[in-house]
């Protein structure tokens, strides 16, 4: 019964991305793009599928688990910080004058209008097919780890699983198989994580219940100081903030405001995203609270996969596969935006001569997937993977994305150094000055780049 609900969701994402291919025109624009006609309702909960990836039900709910009510900061700060990014009017600019420059990546947008502005779009591809490769594996890798614990199969049998279904509906449809299905994948994915922690909630006995069970494991699960907040409170949720604003340099999904009617649309989208937002986050936290109080006791427990633990104890067979549809979908639903935007960015700024081959953009999704694939078998922590990936995107691309939205003096030389001295300053961050506990990397890595630009643009 698990195994079967759980196929018949998954038949149900592929029947829609074969739907959606149904009325695609065969352009390169149409591939990449959906010719910049999707209505503002399914942007948003496109945008919200891809962005509530397998950190949310894997990375988060573990997080959770581990350190208790202190992890609600990392969420209030990076929906925070979301929420200011739409407000900034970076999105409307975004779909605005994508359009206008006829740019159909993030990084020919940026490289457009620059004296030898192909350095910098090839420079922003590269970063975006490394590390959102890296992004997207963490995404195969979140659902084979839920499949491992419900149905005993190879770590590398859901992987494989999450590619081959993602790489079909990218391939025959594009970005807009890829929406359609992401929308599909945002009830799925909202309904199931809300039926588990309704589930849990019953089973503790409420609020009361749940802070009884907590208090009785660890007090300390129950404070609301993040435990390596060397720095102080204050600036351990000013980096979460910051990690939320860097959503604009993330390529899979600003890429989906391109897609938009129009930037007039905006305030519809940015209403609905973070309604189902704000209402999938509380669902999040509260389900790894619970399985903390719930599976307090396993010997060798991976936090990482207390949600689909919790579900084999608390759920019938019929609502274990749809829990594990939900989480499948969560992965998938960014996959195959990371997926398209790779492929979008080797045919566009890397190899532009392919740029219009039909042909070229699907045998680059094939790759990529495969790439990713391969990734995704050898990777590790979901957590990790997503936070690194995230960061370094956010400090290289985030800030130009910014600059360019506002119309501040570029030259191709300011732009490199900038994207350049993000990517730095993160890695020395967290893999060597090792300060990320106290103070996540986006922030030092956007105020590092916006202060290199000043200081380079004086001279």
């Amino acid at each position: 019964m698990i195994a079967g609900s759980f196929i018949a969701f998954l038949l149900a994402f592929v029947v829609v991305g074969a739907l959606a291919s149904r009325v695609k025109q065969n352009t390169s624009s149409d591939y990449l793009l959906a010719s910049r006609n999707i209505h503002p309702v399914f942007v948003a909960l496109s945008a919200i599928a891809t962005n509530s990836s397998g950190f949310m039900f894997i990375g988060l709910i573990g997080e959770t688990y581990t350190v208790g009510v202190s992890a609600m900061w990392i969420m209030i700060g990076w929906v925070t910080g979301e929420f200011i990014a739409w407000k900034s009017g970076v999105p409307q600019a975004l779909r605005r004058k994508s359009a206008q420059t006829h740019t159909e990546t993030i990084g020919s947008f940026l490289g457009h209008g620059l004296k030898e502005g192909r350095k910098v779009s090839a420079m922003i591809a590269l970063i975006t097919v490394l590390f959102l490769s890296t992004y997207a594996a963490a995404q195969l890798k979140a659902g084979s780890k839920a499949l491992h614990v419900l149905f005993g199969w190879d770590d590398s049998a859901g992987a494989i699983l999450g590619a081959v279904i993602v790489t079909i509906y990218c391939f025959s449809g594009g970005i807009r198989a890829s929406i359609w299905t992401n929308v599909t994948q945002s009830f799925v994915m909202l309904l199931s994580m809300g039926c588990l922690m309704t589930a849990a909630m019953l089973k503790l006995g409420g609020p009361i219940g749940l802070i009884s069970a907590l208090h009785g494991i660890d007090p300390a699960l129950l404070s609301i100081n993040p435990k390596d907040s060397w720095f102080g409170f204050l600036l351990f949720a000013l980096g979460w903030m910051a990690a939320g604003a860097g959503v604009v340099g993330q390529p899979h999904i600003m890429v989906s405001l391109m897609t938009m009617r129009s930037e007039k649309d905006v305030p519809t989208a940015r209403f609905i995203y973070f309604l189902w937002y704000i209402l999938f986050v509380i669902s999040a936290v509260l389900v790894g609270l619970c399985a903390r109080a719930l599976l307090p006791n396993i010997s060798n427990f991976d936090p990482e996969l207390a949600l689909p633990t919790l579900a084999q104890h608390l759920l019938p067979d019929i609502l274990i596969g749809f829990t594990l549809a939900g989480l499948f979908a969560a992965t998938m639903s960014t996959a195959d935006s990371q997926i398209l935007s790779c492929s979008a960015a080797i045919t566009q700024d890397l190899v532009p001569k392919w740029s219009h081959s039909i042909k070229a953009l699907k045998m680059s999704t094939l790759c990529v997937a495969c790439v990713v694939l391969a990734f995704a078998l050898y990777g590790d922590n979901v957590f990790t993977m997503v936070v690194l990936s995230w960061s370094i995107l956010a400090s290289s691309i985030g800030p130009l994305v910014v600059l360019k939205c506002f119309g501040a003096p570029l030259t191709s030389t300011l732009a490199l150094a900038t994207s350049a001295t993000g990517l730095i300053t993160v890695l020395l961050w967290r893999t060597v000055l090792h300060l990320s506990g106290a103070m996540y990397e986006v922030l030092p890595g956007m105020l590092a780049s916006f202060a290199v630009y000043f200081l380079l643009r004086k001279k």
